[in-house]
Protein backbone atom coordinates (compact mmCIF):
# COMPACT_ATOMS: atom_id res chain seq x y z
CA UNK A 1 0.00 0.00 0.00
CA UNK A 2 1.31 3.43 -0.93
CA UNK A 3 1.45 6.34 1.51
CA UNK A 4 -0.22 8.81 -0.84
CA UNK A 5 -2.41 8.60 -3.93
CA UNK A 6 -1.79 11.71 -6.02
CA UNK A 7 -4.74 12.76 -8.19
CA UNK A 8 -4.26 15.33 -10.94
CA UNK A 9 -7.23 16.48 -12.99
CA UNK A 10 -6.48 17.23 -16.62
CA UNK A 11 -8.41 19.38 -19.06
CA UNK A 12 -6.50 20.78 -22.05
CA UNK A 13 -3.41 21.85 -20.08
CA UNK A 14 -0.86 19.43 -21.54
CA UNK A 15 2.37 21.34 -20.93
CA UNK A 16 1.35 22.47 -17.45
CA UNK A 17 0.31 18.90 -16.64
CA UNK A 18 3.65 17.43 -17.72
CA UNK A 19 5.55 19.99 -15.62
CA UNK A 20 3.33 19.26 -12.65
CA UNK A 21 3.96 15.50 -12.86
CA UNK A 22 7.68 16.12 -13.29
CA UNK A 23 7.72 18.11 -10.05
CA UNK A 24 5.99 15.23 -8.26
CA UNK A 25 8.71 12.75 -9.15
CA UNK A 26 11.50 15.25 -8.49
CA UNK A 27 10.36 16.43 -5.05
CA UNK A 28 8.73 13.48 -3.27
CA UNK A 29 11.53 11.24 -2.03
CA UNK A 30 10.59 9.84 1.39
CA UNK A 31 7.06 8.68 0.71
CA UNK A 32 5.67 5.91 -1.45
CA UNK A 33 3.10 7.21 -3.89
CA UNK A 34 1.08 6.55 -7.00
CA UNK A 35 0.06 9.18 -9.54
CA UNK A 36 -3.33 9.04 -11.23
CA UNK A 37 -4.25 11.54 -13.94
CA UNK A 38 -7.98 11.88 -14.51
CA UNK A 39 -8.53 13.46 -17.90
CA UNK A 40 -11.86 15.22 -18.42
CA UNK A 41 -12.02 14.68 -22.20
CA UNK A 42 -9.09 16.89 -23.23
CA UNK A 43 -8.56 17.59 -26.91
CA UNK A 44 -4.88 18.53 -26.77
CA UNK A 45 -3.34 15.06 -26.55
CA UNK A 46 -2.75 15.21 -22.80
CA UNK A 47 -3.36 11.49 -22.03
CA UNK A 48 -0.95 10.24 -24.72
CA UNK A 49 1.69 12.80 -23.74
CA UNK A 50 1.52 11.69 -20.09
CA UNK A 51 1.77 7.99 -20.91
CA UNK A 52 4.74 8.64 -23.20
CA UNK A 53 6.66 10.81 -20.72
CA UNK A 54 5.66 8.98 -17.52
CA UNK A 55 4.78 5.33 -18.20
CA UNK A 56 4.31 4.63 -14.47
CA UNK A 57 1.47 7.13 -14.23
CA UNK A 58 -2.05 5.76 -14.48
CA UNK A 59 -4.35 7.73 -16.78
CA UNK A 60 -8.14 7.59 -16.63
CA UNK A 61 -9.76 9.02 -19.75
CA UNK A 62 -13.30 10.28 -19.28
CA UNK A 63 -15.54 10.55 -22.34
CA UNK A 64 -16.88 13.90 -21.10
CA UNK A 65 -15.93 16.68 -18.72
CA UNK A 66 -17.18 15.39 -15.37
CA UNK A 67 -16.08 18.43 -13.40
CA UNK A 68 -14.03 18.46 -10.21
CA UNK A 69 -16.08 16.42 -7.75
CA UNK A 70 -17.05 13.45 -9.92
CA UNK A 71 -13.60 13.14 -11.49
CA UNK A 72 -11.79 13.13 -8.15
CA UNK A 73 -14.30 10.76 -6.59
CA UNK A 74 -13.49 8.11 -9.21
CA UNK A 75 -10.07 7.67 -7.62
CA UNK A 76 -10.95 8.59 -4.04
CA UNK A 77 -13.55 5.84 -3.81
CA UNK A 78 -11.08 3.13 -4.85
CA UNK A 79 -7.78 4.19 -3.29
CA UNK A 80 -6.31 2.14 -0.44
CA UNK A 81 -3.76 4.82 0.55
CA UNK A 82 -4.27 6.56 3.90
CA UNK A 83 -3.81 9.94 2.20
CA UNK A 84 -4.86 11.50 -1.10
CA UNK A 85 -3.14 14.54 -2.59
CA UNK A 86 -5.25 16.57 -4.99
CA UNK A 87 -3.17 18.66 -7.38
CA UNK A 88 -4.17 21.18 -9.99
CA UNK A 89 -2.30 20.65 -13.24
CA UNK A 90 -0.97 24.22 -12.95
CA UNK A 91 0.93 23.56 -9.71
CA UNK A 92 4.64 22.90 -9.19
CA UNK A 93 5.73 21.19 -5.97
CA UNK A 94 8.89 22.24 -4.16
CA UNK A 95 11.34 19.91 -2.45
CA UNK A 96 9.91 18.29 0.67
CA UNK A 97 6.55 20.09 0.50
CA UNK A 98 4.37 16.97 0.47
CA UNK A 99 6.45 15.28 3.17
CA UNK A 100 6.08 18.32 5.43
CA UNK A 101 2.29 18.27 5.07
CA UNK A 102 2.17 14.50 5.61
CA UNK A 103 4.31 14.74 8.74
CA UNK A 104 2.01 17.38 10.19
CA UNK A 105 -1.11 15.32 9.46
CA UNK A 106 0.47 12.29 11.11
CA UNK A 107 1.00 14.33 14.27
CA UNK A 108 -2.36 16.15 14.24
CA UNK A 109 -5.14 13.66 14.89
CA UNK A 110 -7.96 16.05 14.01
CA UNK A 111 -6.45 17.18 10.68
CA UNK A 112 -8.70 16.15 7.81
CA UNK A 113 -7.38 18.47 5.10
CA UNK A 114 -4.03 20.26 4.91
CA UNK A 115 -2.41 22.57 2.41
CA UNK A 116 0.90 24.36 2.07
CA UNK A 117 1.65 27.95 1.15
CA UNK A 118 0.70 28.68 -2.45
CA UNK A 119 3.06 30.95 -4.36
CA UNK A 120 2.84 33.01 -7.52
CA UNK A 121 5.39 32.35 -10.24
CA UNK A 122 7.59 35.17 -8.86
CA UNK A 123 7.59 33.63 -5.38
CA UNK A 124 5.12 36.05 -3.78
CA UNK A 125 2.35 34.61 -1.64
CA UNK A 126 -1.05 33.62 -2.89
CA UNK A 127 -3.94 33.14 -0.53
CA UNK A 128 -3.98 29.50 0.53
CA UNK A 129 -7.16 29.37 2.60
CA UNK A 130 -10.75 30.54 2.57
CA UNK A 131 -13.48 31.30 5.08
CA UNK A 132 -16.78 29.48 5.07
CA UNK A 133 -19.29 31.67 3.22
CA UNK A 134 -22.09 33.13 5.31
CA UNK A 135 -24.83 35.71 4.98
CA UNK A 136 -22.38 38.64 4.82
CA UNK A 137 -20.61 37.18 1.80
CA UNK A 138 -23.92 37.28 -0.03
CA UNK A 139 -24.13 41.01 0.56
CA UNK A 140 -20.55 42.22 0.40
CA UNK A 141 -17.36 41.58 -1.54
CA UNK A 142 -15.12 39.01 0.13
CA UNK A 143 -12.09 41.30 -0.11
CA UNK A 144 -13.99 44.07 1.69
CA UNK A 145 -15.02 41.70 4.49
CA UNK A 146 -11.42 40.51 4.88
CA UNK A 147 -10.21 44.12 5.06
CA UNK A 148 -12.65 45.45 7.64
CA UNK A 149 -13.02 42.37 9.86
CA UNK A 150 -10.61 42.30 12.84
CA UNK A 151 -11.10 38.54 13.13
CA UNK A 152 -9.93 37.53 9.68
CA UNK A 153 -6.37 36.60 8.79
CA UNK A 154 -4.86 37.63 5.47
CA UNK A 155 -2.42 35.67 3.34
CA UNK A 156 0.57 37.46 4.90
CA UNK A 157 -0.42 36.68 8.49
CA UNK A 158 0.54 33.01 8.17
CA UNK A 159 4.32 32.77 8.31
CA UNK A 160 5.97 29.81 10.03
CA UNK A 161 3.45 28.20 12.37
CA UNK A 162 0.78 25.75 11.27
CA UNK A 163 -2.66 27.25 11.70
CA UNK A 164 -6.25 26.00 11.63
CA UNK A 165 -8.41 27.57 8.91
CA UNK A 166 -11.97 27.11 7.67
CA UNK A 167 -10.97 25.56 4.36
CA UNK A 168 -7.95 25.28 2.08
CA UNK A 169 -7.69 26.44 -1.51
CA UNK A 170 -8.04 23.29 -3.62
CA UNK A 171 -5.00 23.77 -5.87
CA UNK A 172 -2.96 21.42 -3.66
CA UNK A 173 -4.62 19.71 -0.72
CA UNK A 174 -3.71 16.59 1.22
CA UNK A 175 -6.69 14.74 2.63
CA UNK A 176 -6.91 12.01 5.24
CA UNK A 177 -8.94 9.27 3.61
CA UNK A 178 -10.56 8.19 6.87
CA UNK A 179 -12.06 11.67 7.17
CA UNK A 180 -13.04 11.79 3.49
CA UNK A 181 -14.95 8.51 3.75
CA UNK A 182 -16.79 9.60 6.90
CA UNK A 183 -17.74 12.87 5.20
CA UNK A 184 -19.11 11.02 2.17
CA UNK A 185 -16.55 12.14 -0.45
CA UNK A 186 -17.09 15.19 -2.67
CA UNK A 187 -20.69 16.20 -3.27
CA UNK A 188 -21.18 15.56 -6.99
CA UNK A 189 -23.97 18.11 -7.31
CA UNK A 190 -21.12 20.64 -7.57
CA UNK A 191 -19.56 20.76 -11.03
CA UNK A 192 -16.86 23.34 -10.37
CA UNK A 193 -16.20 25.74 -7.44
CA UNK A 194 -17.11 25.24 -3.74
CA UNK A 195 -16.41 21.47 -3.73
CA UNK A 196 -13.49 21.64 -1.29
CA UNK A 197 -15.26 24.27 0.84
CA UNK A 198 -18.33 22.05 1.08
CA UNK A 199 -16.24 19.00 2.01
CA UNK A 200 -14.25 20.97 4.57
CA UNK A 201 -17.43 22.20 6.26
CA UNK A 202 -18.87 18.67 6.34
CA UNK A 203 -15.63 17.38 7.84
CA UNK A 204 -15.63 20.24 10.34
CA UNK A 205 -19.06 19.20 11.56
CA UNK A 206 -17.65 15.68 12.10
CA UNK A 207 -14.62 16.84 14.12
CA UNK A 208 -12.04 16.99 11.30
CA UNK A 209 -10.39 20.32 10.55
CA UNK A 210 -8.34 22.10 7.89
CA UNK A 211 -4.82 23.41 8.43
CA UNK A 212 -2.16 25.39 6.57
CA UNK A 213 1.46 24.19 6.80
CA UNK A 214 3.38 27.29 5.66
CA UNK A 215 6.81 25.62 5.39
CA UNK A 216 5.45 23.54 2.50
CA UNK A 217 5.71 25.71 -0.63
CA UNK A 218 3.76 25.08 -3.83
CA UNK A 219 3.82 27.25 -6.94
CA UNK A 220 0.35 27.82 -8.35
CA UNK A 221 0.60 29.31 -11.81
CA UNK A 222 -3.14 29.76 -12.24
CA UNK A 223 -3.59 32.40 -9.54
CA UNK A 224 -6.65 32.91 -7.37
CA UNK A 225 -9.22 34.44 -9.69
CA UNK A 226 -12.48 32.62 -10.31
CA UNK A 227 -12.17 33.90 -13.86
CA UNK A 228 -13.79 36.79 -15.69
CA UNK A 229 -15.58 34.87 -18.44
CA UNK A 230 -19.33 34.70 -18.15
CA UNK A 231 -19.27 30.90 -18.05
CA UNK A 232 -16.85 30.74 -15.11
CA UNK A 233 -18.88 33.31 -13.20
CA UNK A 234 -22.10 31.42 -13.92
CA UNK A 235 -20.49 28.19 -12.69
CA UNK A 236 -19.38 30.00 -9.55
CA UNK A 237 -22.89 31.37 -8.99
CA UNK A 238 -24.44 27.96 -9.61
CA UNK A 239 -22.18 26.27 -7.07
CA UNK A 240 -22.67 29.05 -4.53
CA UNK A 241 -26.43 28.57 -4.75
CA UNK A 242 -26.06 24.80 -4.17
CA UNK A 243 -23.78 25.45 -1.20
CA UNK A 244 -26.19 27.86 0.50
CA UNK A 245 -29.22 25.64 -0.09
CA UNK A 246 -27.35 22.72 1.45
CA UNK A 247 -25.81 24.37 4.50
CA UNK A 248 -28.13 27.33 5.15
CA UNK A 249 -31.66 26.10 4.37
CA UNK A 250 -33.19 28.91 6.44
CA UNK A 251 -31.65 31.42 4.01
CA UNK A 252 -33.42 29.85 1.03
CA UNK A 253 -36.32 32.29 1.14
CA UNK A 254 -34.06 35.36 1.07
CA UNK A 255 -31.14 34.03 -0.98
CA UNK A 256 -32.42 35.17 -4.38
CA UNK A 257 -33.55 38.64 -3.25
CA UNK A 258 -30.17 39.27 -1.59
CA UNK A 259 -28.25 38.18 -4.68
CA UNK A 260 -30.47 40.24 -6.98
CA UNK A 261 -29.97 43.35 -4.83
CA UNK A 262 -26.20 42.88 -4.84
CA UNK A 263 -25.98 42.26 -8.59
CA UNK A 264 -28.20 45.26 -9.33
CA UNK A 265 -26.04 47.46 -7.11
CA UNK A 266 -22.83 46.20 -8.78
CA UNK A 267 -24.35 46.79 -12.21
CA UNK A 268 -25.42 50.35 -11.40
CA UNK A 269 -22.10 51.26 -9.74
CA UNK A 270 -20.06 50.10 -12.74
CA UNK A 271 -22.40 51.77 -15.24
CA UNK A 272 -22.18 55.03 -13.26
CA UNK A 273 -18.39 54.99 -13.13
CA UNK A 274 -18.21 54.16 -16.84
CA UNK A 275 -20.52 57.09 -17.62
CA UNK A 276 -18.64 59.53 -15.35
CA UNK A 277 -15.38 58.73 -17.15
CA UNK A 278 -17.06 59.71 -20.43
CA UNK A 279 -17.10 56.04 -21.45
CA UNK A 280 -13.30 55.68 -21.37
CA UNK A 281 -13.24 53.15 -18.51
CA UNK A 282 -13.91 50.09 -20.66
CA UNK A 283 -13.09 47.81 -17.74
CA UNK A 284 -16.12 49.16 -15.87
CA UNK A 285 -18.24 48.66 -18.97
CA UNK A 286 -17.13 45.03 -19.22
CA UNK A 287 -17.87 44.47 -15.53
CA UNK A 288 -21.30 46.03 -15.96
CA UNK A 289 -22.05 43.67 -18.85
CA UNK A 290 -20.91 40.72 -16.73
CA UNK A 291 -23.21 41.72 -13.86
CA UNK A 292 -26.04 42.21 -16.36
CA UNK A 293 -25.58 38.65 -17.68
CA UNK A 294 -25.50 37.29 -14.13
CA UNK A 295 -28.62 39.24 -13.23
CA UNK A 296 -30.49 37.88 -16.26
CA UNK A 297 -29.37 34.32 -15.42
CA UNK A 298 -30.76 34.63 -11.90
CA UNK A 299 -33.99 36.14 -13.23
CA UNK A 300 -34.39 33.06 -15.47
CA UNK A 301 -34.29 30.84 -12.38
CA UNK A 302 -30.60 29.83 -12.53
CA UNK A 303 -30.69 27.25 -15.35
CA UNK A 304 -27.99 24.54 -15.21
CA UNK A 305 -24.51 25.49 -16.46
CA UNK A 306 -21.90 22.92 -17.43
Amino acid sequence: MTDVTIIILSYNTKELLLNCIKSVFETIKELSFEVVVVDNNSHDGSPKAVLKAFPDVRVIENSENLGFAKANNIVLRETKSPYALLLNSDTILTQGAVKAICDFMEEKDDAGICAGQLLNEDGTKQNSFAYFPGIFTLLFNESLINTISPFRKNKHSITHTEVKVDSCIGACILMKMEAVRKAGFFDESFFFFFEETDLALTMNKNGWFSYIVPRAKIYHLGGQSVGHSIKSRLLFSQSRRIYYKKHFPLLSCVYMPLIMVRLTADLLINLTVWTLTLFFATGKKNKAMLYYELLIWHMKGCPAVQ
